[in-house]
């Protein structure tokens, strides 16, 4: 039996384009004369569909678009997925077709709702047959989770005979395709059967699907493997002794880096735009922001604006304008100065009369909020998207500004923490100096007032992700925390500055997803609320 695992990239919403995708994938299937082709979940729609599955038009073309896919089938049977209406419920399914017929449909039965999934909030859990028959072949189908539930995989496979498919739509973060691999080896070996695992890839809002479908035999070895990051169809031979095409597997921080491209890329594009913008101050946040910007739209589509003031040291323009030499990008540059001074004369007279005359955070960020309306003034004038480069260490203890640094139409390392960004830096210059080496080495600073630094405000950054990873990533006490090594007094202050920036959180752009608990779906806490943990 031969497959192919079409790994596409569907975009939620455009089913006629794909719709389309999917018939020119089966006539090339049906032309390379193989007996089977498999599709993502919600193919059709494009995942997830989010609330567009409370409109009954959508459901309607849906519906159109599946019919249309059946009856195209000929020799070349067709497993694809879509949602399914039944008995007044919405199933999220997948249909088997072939010969311009429906050979058999199944609905999903283990619907995740925790994380960025809200399946339970469209979907009901699906009953019925999880093999089917073609010809002489027994195939047991599954969808995204339920291969990861043990009750569903195993009644699943039961009475499959050739292979197990697996239909997914499931998002990137690091480690995740690792983690993959290891449950099908698993389950593979459990129920004696090739396991098939077909996901789709593409950027979509703040999620990253990566790819990287694959297939074990019933030995847990590996017979195909699809490139993580693109589109790719890979033949899969049940009959064959030796494995077929697998792609290589890049790095874990490589995997970070390209799901970073890959998001920047298909928000901007999908969202009708090829034109980004950028805050550079030479520091290394936004030096990186640039570089994936740069490599995810091509240099000529990027544009940095420079915009020192007052604090600005020296070297933060001259490295500023080396990065944009090293990637090749056009540059402006807007002193912000003469601005700042306008807005602070303006506010003097009130800000003395409530005996506020001291200068302080205020002022700070009267600098941040200029270049703030300097770089969206160019993105309204231009039609540029403009890129916040602000990381997930800051944003997580609230050290960005609302309507200054955190202006933009998407957040390039919302979910990157600071360590990481220096990791990612040097992985960009790992074969030439992209990103200067100055502002990877130089302390980093928001250079508001004189001589200002992240560290006057913050604890290293090395002790800050940690507390924060531990806490946000791994869900732990204050306890915990404190137990792992760190001061008591520390972690509760971290604490506190996080819950308190919740408010700031919620009117940030989105950005690419790729740890598990990503600011936004991923972490859902609320804005007022009595829970003071960090007081224990």
């Amino acid at each position: 039996m031969k497959i192919i695992l079409a790994q596409i990239a569907c975009r939620v919403g455009d089913i006629a384009a794909n719709r389309q995708r999917m018939l020119d994938m089966l006539r090339q299937a049906e032309s390379r004369q193989v007996d089977m082709i498999v599709f993502p979940e919600l193919a059709v729609t494009g995942y997830p569909p989010e609330d567009l599955l409370l409109r009954q038009g959508f459901l309607d073309a849906a519906d159109e678009a599946v019919n249309s896919l059946v009856a195209a089938t000929t020799g070349t049977a067709a497993v694809f997925g879509h949602p399914r209406r039944a008995g007044g419920r919405l199933y999220n399914s997948a249909s088997l077709a072939r010969g311009g017929r429906q050979i058999g449909v199944y609905d999903k039965r283990q619907l995740p709702n925790y994380g960025v999934f809200d399946e339970l909030r469209y979907f009901e859990p699906g009953e019925g047959p999880e093999t089917f028959e073609v010809d002489e072949w027994r195939v047991g189908i599954g969808i995204c989770e339920d291969l990861w539930s043990d009750d569903v995989a195993k009644k699943g496979s039961a009475e499959a005979r050739d292979v197990l498919l697996n239909l997914n739509a499931s998002p990137f973060h690091a480690g995740k395709q690792t983690e993959r691999e290891a449950l099908m080896r698993e389950r593979a070996v459990e129920f004696g059967i090739p396991v098939a695992y077909v996901n789709g890839v593409g950027g979509q809002d703040e999620v990253v699907f990566d790819g990287g479908s694959h297939a074990v035999d019933r030995e847990g070895m590996l017979m195909a493997r699809a490139p993580l990051f693109e589109e790719a169809d890979v033949l899969l031979d049940l009959a064959a002794e030796a494995p077929g095409d697998c792609a290589a597997m890049p790095s874990d921080i490589g995997q970070v880096y390209a799901a970073l491209v890959h998001g920047v890329r298909d928000y901007v594009h999908r969202n009708g735009c090829s034109d980004v913008l950028l805050g550079l101050s030479g520091g290394i946040d936004s030096a990186l922001s640039a570089a994936i910007a740069v490599d995810a739209l091509g240099a000529e589509h990027v544009l940095g604006v420079l915009m020192p003031s007052r604090y600005s040291s020296d070297h933060s323009v001259s490295d500023a304008e080396e990065l944009a030499a090293n990637l090749g990008i056009e540059t402006v540059e807007l002193p912000i100065q003469s601005a700042v001074d306008q807005a602070n004369e303006i506010l003097r007279q009130p800000f003395s009369r409530w005996g506020k005359a001291e200068e302080g955070v205020t002022e700070e960020n009267i600098q941040a909020r200029v270049r703030g309306l300097l770089l969206m003034a160019i993105s309204n004038k231009t039609g540029r998207m403009l890129l916040s480069t602000g990381n997930k260490s800051e944003m997580a203890v609230g050290y960005a500004t609302l309507y200054g640094d955190m202006a933009g139409g998407f957040a390039v390392l919302k979910d990157v923490y600071k360590m990481q960004v220096f990791e990612l830096a040097r992985y960009v210059n790992r074969k030439q100096q992209r990103i200067p080496e100055n502002s990877i080495a130089k302390p980093p600073s928001a250079e508001l007032r004189p001589d200002q630094k992240d560290a006057d405000s913050l604890p290293d950054y090395a002790v800050l992700d940690a507390i924060l990873e531990a806490y946000i990533e791994d869900r732990l006490g204050v306890e915990e925390i404190t137990h792992r090594g760190f001061d008591a007094s520390e972690v509760r202050r971290i604490i506190r500055m996080l819950h308190q920036a919740e408010y700031k959180r919620r009117q940030a752009p989105p950005g690419v997803k790729i740890t598990r608990r990503a600011f936004g779906r991923d972490r859902r806490y609320p804005i007022t609320h009595g829970y003071r943990e960090w007081q224990i």
